[in-house]
């Protein structure tokens, strides 16, 4: 890591005189009069002034169990036990930045290796790398992969127009340098992905993506037999999976999928405002595809005197090898959080994480009848957290109308998807209670 400092006058002078300039002025003579205006800032404040400011701000906050939240499309309340927090703060984990060395770091190494062994296992491909920047990172990831693969002679990915809007954002920001085209497949009636249109337009593409449970909290219930239909035509198949739901779905590994995407910090990592995040990303045992894999992988070795130690053996993101030959350019550490992804899913285990399943599916499925009481459920069909809901007035009206009688409502979409009209997203996890989704159901009978 470099070191940063302000330089001084005389340095000042020295590195303008070095470029040609005489003074700041002139070195910023060329941006157009009226872009640079003096900061109308207030006068400063004591830290103990900022600290009563502050916390006067933040008495405002309301916990999830104060207020019932039922928000997801993306960001869930998982309950994370207490012993994760304490084990990532200890300095080995809080402190450790990349593991350059690998004779120091066979701590975090280890940890690292074992987060990729429970998400192999989980999403049922053997190659998983630790890790990428989120769920959304990890899709453009694969977009970028697929066209690598197909040698830039397919450079279009097909993706599901019901994903969530922030996803396609981060999909189109991470592929359109590259010059790959992406082409949206609309929902059936049923609201899953329309097959019909899906083999139209697959046939010249590099890659296609599916989530297990669409943006509309829907389970996709023909996985397979649209992974059969992208091989047919030469394309990689890509699946996303929330993991908490692979206790009791099928793995996407198990329903052909080359590579699998996912959300790891769903496992041992609060909301946090949305983030930090850490993407799955998992492959097939191919060589070709593996060399062509993001990020880095962290592998299993033997020492000199033939013990057990654990390196980085696969890493071609640009800081560590020409830029020209790099798979990504993914920089900053998420480390951290998938490590708190391996704690919580070794504290669980296969039958902790099969029971996790059970529960967040019956709680959408109560979420779910106690909706339909009270307004639309546009389509028919299994959700899992998500649970779309269409109202007869504004969501605004509505939302505002729940936060009045203290419990905060569902996500809206409509402005993403016009089409639904007034349509929120509702959502359940383990966390969710029924007296809270009682409590939200007498409210609605009120105001919607």
């Amino acid at each position: 890591m470099g070191e940063h400092y302000l330089p001084n006058l005389a340095e000042s002078e020295e590195m303008l005189r070095e470029i040609g300039f005489s003074s700041i002025e002139d070195l910023f003579s060329d941006v157009p009069e009226g872009m640079v205006k003096e900061f109308n800032l207030p006068e400063g404040k004591s830290e103990y002034e900022v600290f009563l400011e502050l916390n006067e701000l933040l008495s405002k906050n309301r916990t999830v169990l104060e207020v019932p939240s039922f928000l997801g499309a993306g960001t869930y309340f998982h309950y994370v036990p207490a012993h994760v927090k304490y084990l990532v703060e200890r300095s080995e984990f809080l402190t450790a930045y990349t593991p350059y060395q690998p004779e120091i770091s066979q701590g975090m190494l280890q940890a690292l290796f074992e987060y990729q062994s429970m998400m192999a296992e989980l999403y049922g491909l053997p190659v998983v790398n630790s890790s990428m920047y989120d769920w959304g990172t990890a899709i453009a990831e694969a977009a970028l992969m697929t066209v690598r693969l197909h040698k830039g002679k397919r450079k279009r990915f097909v993706i599901p127009k019901a994903l969530s809007p922030e996803k396609k954002a981060v999909i189109r920001a991470y592929t359109r340098g590259a010059g790959v085209e992406i082409t949206e497949i609309p929902w059936d009636e049923n609201g899953r992905i329309d097959i019909g249109k899906l083999e139209g337009a697959v046939k010249d593409s590099a890659g296609v993506y599916l989530e297990m449970t669409n943006f509309f909290g829907l389970v996709e219930e023909n996985v397979r037999e649209i992974g059969e239909i992208v091989h047919e035509v030469g394309a990689y198949f890509v699946v996303g999976a929330d993991p908490t739901m692979l206790g009791i779905f099928e793995a996407p590994g198990e329903l052909g999928a080359d590579i699998a995407v996912g959300e790891a910090s769903y496992f041992g990592s609060p909301m946090n405002f949305g983030g930090p995040r850490a993407g799955v990303f998992a492959v097939k045992n191919e060589k070709k595809i593996i060399r062509q894999m993001p990020g880095r992988i962290i592998g299993m070795t033997r020492d000199a005197d033939g013990k057990r130690a654990f390196v980085m053996t696969l890493q071609t993101r640009e800081q560590h090898i020409r830029r020209a030959k790099a798979t990504s350019n993914i920089c900053s550490n998420e480390a951290l959080v998938a490590v708190a992804a391996a704690i919580h899913l070794a504290t669980l285990g296969p039958r902790g994480l099969k029971e996790l399943g059970e529960v967040i599916l019956k709680n959408t499925a109560y979420l779910k009848k106690r909706l339909s009481e009270v307004a639309e459920i546009p389509f028919k069909g299994l959700y899992f957290k998500d649970v779309p809901v269409r109202f007869g007035k504004p969501y605004g009206e509505v939302h505002e109308a729940l936060l009045e009688r203290g419990v905060h409502g569902g996500y809206y979409i409509g402005k993403h998807f016009p089409e639904l009209g007034e349509v929120a997203l509702f959502a359940a996890t383990e966390t969710t209670r029924k007296e809270w989704v009682d409590e939200l159901i007498e409210a609605l009978k009120e105001v919607a």
